[in-house]
Parts: C-alpha cells; structure tokens; sequence
C-alpha cells in the first residue's frame, strides 16, 4: 500500500512536481504534464504520451530523447483532460504537428480526441492513436476493444524514432499501427493493488490462487487459477500469446520479437528474472528470436504484485526501430550524441493558466445572475452528496471496474463548486456559472466521468445562457441536450450499463413532465424517481462498454457507479429547487 503522501487528493500533483525536480536534465513542467527540456527540433513531429498517474515510469518517465517529446499526466488511474493534453501538446509542438499516444480505455479516448479536435482548431495538425494490446480484454474480433497495457512502451518507442527520423505526421502514425498491430501483452497478479489513502486493495485474491487477465487500473482479472510456480508461470505467459498471433505472423518458428516481462510493482526484480529465464527458454524452444528483452517496471498498477508478458513481432524496420538508443529519466538504451542543451521554462497559453476575471465574462441579465445563485446551491449540493458517499462509489466501481469513481467524482464536483463560487461572485450569469463548472470538472477529474460531467453541465449552461430567467422548459431542453451529447460523445446506449441508462430516462421524464406543466420542482422530482429506479435496474445488467465490460459478469447484482451517482445527484438538486 501506498504508505507516503498528504492529502489522497494531492497525491498526482506533488509526485509529479517531484519527479520533475529530480530529472531537470531530461524533463521540464508545463501545466498538465511534462516535455523534453529541450524543445522539439523545428520541422520534427512531436510524441506526446498520456494517461493517469499510477503506471510510473509510464507515463513521465518515458519522455526523453528516443522516445516520447511530452506526456501528459492525469490524476490517479484517471485519464488527463483535454485542457491537460493540450497544454502539454503546444508547449511540445515543433511545426510539423503532433501525435497523442495513449492505452485504450475510454476516458483516454473522449479527453485525447477533444484534445485533438481542440489542437485542429488551433492550427496544429494533430494525430491520435490509441493502444490496445492486452488480449484478455477482448477477443481477436474485436481487437478494437482491447485495453492498452505494457505494450505502450514498444509502440510509443518506434513512433517517437520514426518522429525524430524526419518522417511526416502521417507515416509516424504509419508506424504507430504497424507497431500496434504487432503486439500483444497478457498478464497475471496475486494481490490487487491500494491506492493512496485507501485502507483496503481494489480487488484480493484467495491463498494460492492467482488472478489471470487483469488491467493496469486495479481490475480484477477475468479468471483465477492456482498458485504457478516460477516456470508455470512463463509457460501460461508465453503459451497464450504465442496461441495469438498477428495475422501476418504463419507461426513463431524464425520470427523475431521484443520482448518485455513487465513488474507490475511489488514483484521483486529477481523474481522477474526467475521467470524470464524460462520465458526464454520457452520462446527459444518455439523458434522464436528474442531482440533486446526488457525485464523490469515499465507500466506498473502501484502496488500490484503481478507479471506481464508482451511480444511485438518484429519485421527489419520494426527492429531498427526497437534497438535505437532512448535517453529517459526511467528508460535508457544504446548511446545517444551530445545532449540537447536545456532550454529555460516556458509558459503554455493563458487561456490555459489565467485566473477568470470579470473582463473575461460575457454580459450578463440581473435575472441570470439571479438564477446563476440557485445554480451555485445545486452544485454545493451536488459536491456535498458525492462526499457523502464517495466510498460507496469507489466500492461499487471496484466490484468489475478500477474503484477510483468516487475519488474521481469527489475530485470534478469540489472544483466545479469552487469554480461556479468564483464566477458567481464576479457576477456571472447562470450560463458561465455552468460553463466555467464544467471546464473545472473535466479537468480536475479527468477519466470518463470528467469528460461526460464537463459535457453535461456545458449543455445545460448553453440552453440557460446569461440573458434569459431560466424557466422549466428550458431546464428540460438543456437536460435533452446533455442527454444526447453524452451518447454522441461516449457512444453508450441504454442497456449498456452505463450513466446513460439513467441519463436518458431522466431526461425523457423531466421533458414531459415540464410539457405538462408542471412546476420544476415537482417535473424535476418526478425525473428524480425515474432516475433512481433507473440506477437501481443496472444491477441486472451486463456492461458493454468501459473497464468493466472485461469482467462482466463479476457486475451482475451490482448497479453501476456512473448511473448511481447521477441518481443521487438529480436527487441532491431536486432539494434546492424546492428551496428556490
């Protein structure tokens, strides 16, 4: 367990803040992350990295000449946000545009595209690619669907040497599939992981028995299994993978594959080597040749006790690729020339650091700021309730997923609050009061949740503007609003076990009950109902989409966090507005 920290909230921010302190040779801070404390040469395509604190020395450990130019680092087992990965991606910028890597979970997903979509804006030609190695999340049929575990390192390592050779955007990303669809990692654990603060693991495992397919998030595995020796070990590691491989791989006889035999964080370093000696053995015995093997911590899950092995099946360019030389705070390899002379901070764009003030704030009706009051209530009332029962979340979230909902809640509702309370106090309507609310929670929280709440909160604050009262029906509409936005953003549906099945009921309930007249209050109390029976019927279903549709099956019998959340949330509001 994580034995040293201050407050559990803090803990992301100081580790990276000392992290970069330690490494000023390689890395420098910008906000959201870290980039190469040299600037990217001018006309080369930048790599830059991401995804949530937990996995060191992925994901800052990993920037550095040879492999990524800037990682973009979110809080805990959370994905960064958009406005993290943007920041990070300008600030590594060289001219020639940007390639955003990260492991395919669907947080990373929502914040690296809107990062994407927000860069194009800006003029940065910009490039995602997302990788899904770890094949005991999904089937050879829907690869798509894998999570991204080790194998992030010899995917990012070829594209950032393709980026520093001079290639264009385009065939950086080139390379980046090529690399992708030639790597396949599986892993297994014997005790889960605590993260900070937490007086308990996310998931245990029983004497003697190990966990078999697990994520680099706290997941549970997909199955269990007796306790292996050493050898049995490698033999289930290396019999799996090689039961898969690429299709353009006949068979592993006179292949040649990187291989890494990653610590997920408490297995001792010559434990590792035990069961590498007889990994190569195995790969040796199938025909296999084994290029550069890497044996040690490189994507960890805190303080998992759990193995992962990844091969990426090499060809003559994927090789070259592999063996070039890294110079990293954490990776390091060959020998590199003279390094880059360190280059003074400097700051990212003010829109991504200024303090809101009231020149920034679009003019606003003496009814709105009015309204904007009640808004600030619901959002105290909002950040009081998720407080109240974040553990809960966070166990709920555990049963089938990474249990960090809670956390993740508790961290997007306490800076909306805040947010909303500065607007407010600088006389902003109710339509900035929620805008600025949801770019705090998107950012603060990050993860799918920061994401689809920033959404929701951003819809409701553009149908109630800063001019108009805000009335009933216009309540309702900016409801539908965020109702449909979250499914265009997260491509969930009802029936997949997700906030959506109680997003789309309460607003479909609040819609009509408002086109009958009722008062808000009571429209809103009636959707409220909805909301909770909603919550309370995902028990009985099997989720299809995020970290949990891995482990289906451990879910049934327990609702899902996301939909149990915003059902104590529309209940926590309908409190003010009887008040209001």
């Amino acid at each position: 367990m994580t034995r040293l920290f201050n407050d559990p909230a803090a803990f992301a921010d100081e580790a990276l803040e000392g992290f970069a302190a330690a490494h000023r040779r390689w890395v420098r801070p910008v906000t959201g992350g870290v980039v190469r404390a040299a600037a990217t040469p001018a006309g080369q395509v930048a790599v830059v990295i991401g995804g949530g604190s937990g996995h060191y020395p992925a994901f800052s450990g990993l920037v550095g000449r040879g492999l990524a130019h800037g990682a973009a680092v979110g809080n805990v087992f959370a994905s960064p946000s958009a406005r993290q990965i943007h920041s990070v991606a300008e600030a590594a910028h060289g001219g020639a545009g940007v390639l955003l890597m990260y492991g395919n979970y669907a947080g990373d997903v929502l914040h690296f595209g809107q990062a994407a979509e927000r860069l194009a804006a800006g003029g940065i030609d910009t490039r995602t690619f997302a990788v899904a190695d770890d094949i005991s999340s999904a089937g050879p049929d829907e690869s798509a669907k894998r999570r991204g575990i080790a194998g992030d390192l010899p995917v990012f390592k070829a594209a950032a040497v393709a980026a520093e050779q001079g290639l264009p955007l385009d065939e950086v990303l080139g390379v980046a599939e090529r690399a992708g669809a030639r790597t396949r990692s599986f892993g297994i654990a014997f005790s889960g992981c605590t993260l900070p603060g937490a007086d308990h693991p996310l998931f245990t495992v029983p004497e003697a028995r190990m966990a078999v397919g697990l994520g680099i998030h706290g997941e549970p595995g997909i199955g269990e299994e007796a306790l292996p020796t050493a050898d049995e070990a490698a033999r289930l590691l290396v019999e799996t993978l090689l039961g898969e491989l690429p299709e353009d791989v006949a068979g592993p006889g006179g292949q040649r594959a990187a291989v890494i035999l990653n610590g997920l964080g408490s297995v001792k370093y010559e434990e590792l080597f035990v069961v590498y000696r007889k990994v190569a053995a195995l790969l040796g015995e199938a025909g296999v040749e084994i290029v550069d093997p890497e044996v040690g911590e490189l994507v960890t899950s805190f303080d998992m006790a759990g193995v992962s092995l990844t091969l990426t099946w090499l060809d003559d360019r994927l090789e070259e690729l592999w063996r070039a030389p890294a110079d990293t705070p954490a990776y390091r390899k060959g020998a590199l020339g003279t390094p880059e002379p360190e280059q003074a901070p400097v700051t990212t764009r003010a829109q991504d650091t200024a303090v809101p003030d009231t020149a920034a704030l679009p003019p606003a009706s003496d009814a709105s700021r009015e309204a904007a009051g009640t808004v600030l209530a619901a959002l105290d009332a909002v950040a009081r309730v998720v407080d109240t029962h974040a553990d809960e979340l966070g166990r709920i979230d555990a049963v089938a997923g990474d249990g960090d909902h809670g956390i993740g809640m508790r961290r997007g509702s306490t800076a909306a609050q805040r947010a909303a309370t500065d607007a407010h106090g600088l006389g902003a309507g109710a339509g900035t009061v929620l805008a600025r609310a949801a770019d705090a929670w998107a950012d603060k929280a990050g993860g799918t949740s920061g994401a689809l709440w920033g959404t929701i909160l951003r819809s409701l604050g553009t149908a109630l503007g800063d001019q108009e009262a805000p009335d009933a029906p216009r309540v309702a509409d900016g409801v539908t609003e965020a109702s449909a936005a979250v499914r265009r953003l997260g491509g969930a549906e009802v029936g997949d076990k997700t906030m959506v099945d109680v997003l789309v009921p309460f607003a479909d309930t609040l819609a009509a009950a408002t086109a009958e007249g009722l008062p808000l209050s009571d429209a809103w109390d009636r959707a409220a109902t909805a909301a909770t029976e909603a919550a309370a019927g995902t028990a009985g279903l099997l989720p299809r989409r995020g970290r949990a549709r891995p482990h289906a099956e451990k879910s049934l019998g327990t609702p899902d966090a996301g939909a149990h959340s915003l059902a104590l949330i529309t209940r926590a509001v309908h409190g003010v507005l009887l008040n209001h």
